[in-house]
């Protein structure tokens, strides 16, 4: 009856049923199995309104939405453009920074593909930057700022490994940047070798685009400096963002009007709703998996076959690779970290640096060929065909691809800010 069942919940799983459905029955199967109550299922849903934290969600949710909605992208945009322009291939490190901003305040790649690509794909067409180079680039960038604060992501990794958000933020800024850099890189060479032309530094439209988005400027500012200076929680420095992003783009700009608020409302709070019941019923699965101590079994089995943690390591990353490209990133969390987490502490991983390993690969899985979600979407985005993506997106994948390599076995990369702050 139990293979049958399960099976069946297979079944529906691949003809599109609800993912948090699938998760809560397989849960209140194997609490059948073990000969348990029910209602310990419900139990565990419950208990996760106890965690401070998880109310960061909804809030950074909104405050990424209004952003979305709002001239916010044509700004940033614009700003970044008057003071990098310059530079060889200064356009296409423009994408790169805005793309990580957008995504890390949105918390995701799809709506920072849509927002900006429209922006910023055909600057770089006008500029002379090759066809595939700008795919390439709008593609991969479109997640790129799930490393840094305040990604909804690395949240969602906290209260799932009940781990320090305050340390996760800290540990995904060297990463995130590093990636950043070598993607800059990159774009400098193609800049150079294409012999795109330079913008000429203007002080005048440095101070018209810092007058024009000086009120979102600040932003970043307080969110980090009210979080590391202790003046914040989590939570509070939530608030504080979407009542500013309220504030600013309601108020002050006006993108957005009063009658169109509910929309953006609605519209956040169904994305939040999806993380939310998801997260729920995980909570309730990984606490069969705990009774009926899976963990445990799985690191026996995983010890027996692998006996290094560089061979550990090596598995994961392929296994996150692959996980990137048919999940999205907040199942994931909830549905695989809870069954890694025991197996990295046997190798002696440190919680905070696997989390960080987790995010970078379902970062890059969200660009690797055949199913990558990015892929689909700038596909549909700029009417390209999907194969051509898949060209586009190697040089960059291949350059993410070795940065994760350095974010793995290199964990002091991660974890120097964290023991720094700590100290």
């Amino acid at each position: 009856m139990l293979i049958v069942t399960g099976a069946a919940l297979i079944l529906l799983a691949l003809l599109g049923a609800p993912l948090f459905a699938i998760i809560a029955a397989s849960a209140l199967l194997g609490f059948h199995r073990l000969e348990l109550h029910p209602m310990s299922a419900i139990i565990e849903i419950h208990r996760m309104i106890d965690t401070p934290v998880l109310l960061s969600i909804p809030l950074f949710t909104f405050a990424g939405c209004l952003l979305g909605e709002s001239g916010t992208p044509r700004r940033l945009v614009r700003l970044s453009r008057a003071l990098l322009g310059w530079m060889p291939g200064g356009l296409a490190i423009v994408a790169l920074g805005a793309c990580a901003l957008f995504t890390a305040f949105t918390g995701a790649s799809g709506i920072t593909i849509i927002a900006l690509g429209a922006l910023l794909y055909p600057s770089l067409r006008e500029e002379g930057y090759p066809e595939n180079f700008n795919l390439g680039l709008i593609t991969t960038s479109g997640s790129l700022g799930l490393l840094f604060p305040p990604s909804v992501p690395l949240i969602l990794y906290g209260i799932v490994a009940q781990t320090s958000v305050d340390d996760l933020f800290m540990a995904g800024i060297l990463p995130g940047a590093l990636m950043v850099m070598m993607l800059s890189l990159y774009s400098l060479r193609t800049g150079i070798r294409s012999r795109i032309p330079r913008t000429t530094p203007s002080f005048r439209e440095v101070k018209s685009a810092v007058r024009e988005a000086a009120w979102e400027i600040p932003l970043p500012i307080i969110v980090l400096g009210g979080i590391y200076s202790g003046y914040f929680a989590v939570s509070e420095a939530a608030a504080v963002t979407a009542f500013y992003a309220l504030v600013v783009e309601v108020g002050v700009y006006r993108d957005i009007r009063l009658r169109d608020l509910p929309r953006v409302m609605r519209y956040s709070m169904v994305l939040v709703g999806g993380i939310l019941i998801i997260l729920g019923a995980s909570m309730a699965s990984t606490n069969y998996l705990i009774t009926a101590d899976v963990p445990t079994k799985l690191f026996e089995f995983t010890r027996a076959h692998i006996e290094s943690r560089f061979g550990f390591l090596i598995l994961l990353n392929l296994f996150l690779l692959v996980l990137g490209c048919m999940l999205d990133i907040f199942s994931a969390l909830v549905i695989v970290v809870p069954l890694i987490i025991p197996i990295a502490q046997g190798y002696g991983i440190n919680l905070i640096h696997l989390g960080i390993i987790f995010l970078a690969n379902m970062q890059i899985g969200y660009c690797t060929p055949p199913v990558g979600m990015n892929l689909f979407l700038a596909s549909y985005r700029f009417n390209k065909p999907v194969v051509q993506l898949y060209l586009a997106t190697l040089p960059f994948l291949a350059i993410l691809l070795a940065t994760v390599i350095v974010i793995t076995y290199w964990p002091d990369l991660s974890l120097f800010l964290v023991r720094m702050i700590g100290h």
